[in-house]
């Protein structure tokens, strides 16, 4: 019964994020940045009510508000924002756990759009370790409406949801890098390349 319910809790917070049809980015300025970006994704979970969506990025986004006040993070926590290169990375530790989220934005050849991405990741003693939220989710902002709309975590072609597959996000560059982790300890490198548009 505690499974049936659970299972049902989940599909209700999937079923809240997929509904909200648009994420409103707020800037000052020409263009929104990295920041802004992330902001938006904080403020989109910070006013679901429906449930907890993500403990990842909450977590992620407490650390983000401590940050913006000045104040120290925790000690097994650490946040990077490359407004430059438009990235920022997200790391906390416990004990043998190792928990990155990483964000990035990709600039659409068509000039009217861009791809906004986040990767969940853990690991447990140095080996991926997939959690409840590891995966890549991604959105296309579009410039004229100043807004993001989830895109069903496709990430443009890409199959994230393969097991024991991580993605790590470039933070120079615009390329993905796959990883499959084999039971046999071995671990495989793809590039997965962006054209513009989308991945291949």
């Amino acid at each position: 019964m505690k499974k049936i319910l659970f299972v049902l809790a989940f599909a209700c917070c999937v079923l809240a994020m997929s509904a909200q049809e648009t994420i409103k980015v707020k800037y000052k300025g020409n263009k929104p940045t990295i920041s802004d970006f992330a902001e938006a994704i904080f403020a989109s979970i910070a006013n679901d009510d429906e449930c907890e969506i993500n403990e990842s990025l909450n977590a992620m986004a407490n650390s983000y508000a401590l940050h913006k006040k000045g104040m120290a993070l925790p000690a097994d926590s650490k946040l990077t924002i490359d407004q430059k290169n438009g990235y920022i990375v997200y790391e906390t530790r416990y004990e043998e756990h190792l928990l990155r989220v990483e964000m990035c934005y990709w600039n659409d050849a068509d000039q009217k759009h861009k791809l906004f991405a986040y990767s969940v990741t853990s690991f447990a003693n140095g080996v991926y370790s997939p959690g409840q939220y590891d995966g890549v989710s991604t959105y296309r902002y579009t410039n004229a409406t100043k807004a993001m709309t989830w895109q069903h975590n496709d990430l443009h072609g890409v199959d994230n949801n393969a097991n024991h597959v991580s993605y790590e996000l470039p933070r120079t560059g615009k390329d993905i890098t796959a990883k499959t982790w084999l039971k046999n300890g071995t671990v495989k490198r793809k590039t997965i390349k962006w054209n513009g548009h989308n991945f291949k």
